[in-house]
C-alpha cells in the first residue's frame, strides 16, 4: 500500500491515536480529512496539521454520516483510505447494578462496531472505484482476550476484530486492502480512566501503521499486543490471566 498521495478519512481524528495518524500521514504528502463530534477541538487539530480538512461528525448519527458521505463524494472523489478510529470506552464493575452496564455497552457497541459497519458500507463503492484503497479498523489488544475492568469495551473490540477478518476475505479480489491496528494501552485522554498514563505514546501507533502500509502487514500488533497474541495462541487461559493480573 502506498504511503503518499492518498486521500484519507480518519474518524476521531482530533486527538489521541487519530491525531497522531493524521499528523504523520498529512506530513507525508497525503490529503487528510478528520472527523469528530467536538467542533472546537477538531478545528484546532486541523489548524495544526498540513493538508488537513475538519468535518464535524457524530459517527453514531445516521444523518451526520449521510452528510459526511455526501460531502466526501462531492469534495473528495479520490478518497481511497478510511481509518475507523473513533471509539468509546467505560471502565466499571460489570456486576454492580448502579453502573448501568447495558447503556454503556450499547454506546460502546454503537461507536466501536456498528458505526464502523455503516460508514464502511456507505464508502465501499468509492473505495472500490480507486486503483488502490484501504480500510483500517482500530481495534485493541482486548480483542484477543478481555479485561474485566473494561469488559463490554473488550466485547465490542472482539466484534470489530471478527468483522475485520471477514471484511478482508470478502474484499480479497478487489483493490481494497483491509488493515487492523491493534493497540495495547495508549497514553491518551481517551484511556485516562483506565491508567493510560502507563501506556505507550500514540505516535508509536501512527508509525507502526505507516510501516505496515509499506509492507502490507494487515494485522498490526503494537507493543504488548504482540506478547498477548503469542501467549493467546499457546494458552488462552494464560493470556486471560495475564490481562487481568491486576484485578
Amino acid at each position: 500500500m502506498k504511503t503518499t498521495e492518498n486521500t484519507i478519512l480518519i474518524t476521531g481524528g482530533g486527538s489521541g491515536i487519530g491525531y497522531e495518524i493524521a499528523k504523520l500521514f498529512s506530513a507525508s504528502g497525503n490529503k487528510v480529512i478528520i472527523t469528530g463530534r467536538t467542533e472546537e477541538k477538531l478545528l484546532k487539530a486541523a489548524s495544526s496539521l498540513q493538508n488537513t480538512t475538519a468535518i464535524v461528525t457524530d459517527i453514531n448519527s445516521e444523518s451526520d454520516v449521510n452528510k459526511l458521505v455526501a460531502q466526501l463524494k462531492s469534495d473528495f472523489p479520490k478518497l481511497n483510505i478510511v481509518i475507523n478510529n473513533a471509539g468509546s470506552a467505560y471502565a466499571y464493575d460489570l456486576v454492580t447494578p448502579e453502573v448501568n452496564a447495558f447503556e454503556k455497552a450499547r454506546d460502546e457497541m454503537n461507536t466501536n462496531f456498528l458505526s464502523v459497519i455503516r460508514l464502511t458500507e456507505k464508502l465501499l463503492p468509492v473505495l472500490k472505484g480507486q486503483d488502490e484503497a484501504a480500510i483500517v479498523n482500530v481495534s485493541s489488544i482486548v480483542a484477543f482476550t478481555p479485561s474485566v475492568n473494561i469488559s463490554t469495551y473488550s466485547a465490542s473490540k472482539a466484534a470489530l476484530h471478527s468483522y475485520t477478518q471477514s471484511l478482508r476475505l470478502a474484499l480479497d479480489d478487489t483493490t481494497v486492502k483491509v488493515f487492523e491496528l491493534m493497540p495495547p494501552l495508549v497514553n491518551t485522554e481517551f484511556s485516562k480512566e483506565i491508567g493510560g498514563e502507563n501506556g505507550i505514546h500514540p505516535e508509536v501507533l501512527a508509525t507502526d501503521l505507516f510501516d505496515a502500509f509499506k509492507e502490507n502487514n494487515f494485522e498490526i500488533h503494537t507493543g504488548q499486543t504482540a506478547d498477548i497474541y503469542n501467549l493467546f495462541l499457546s494458552s488462552p487461559e494464560s493470556a486471560l490471566l495475564a490481562m487481568n493480573t491486576s484485578h
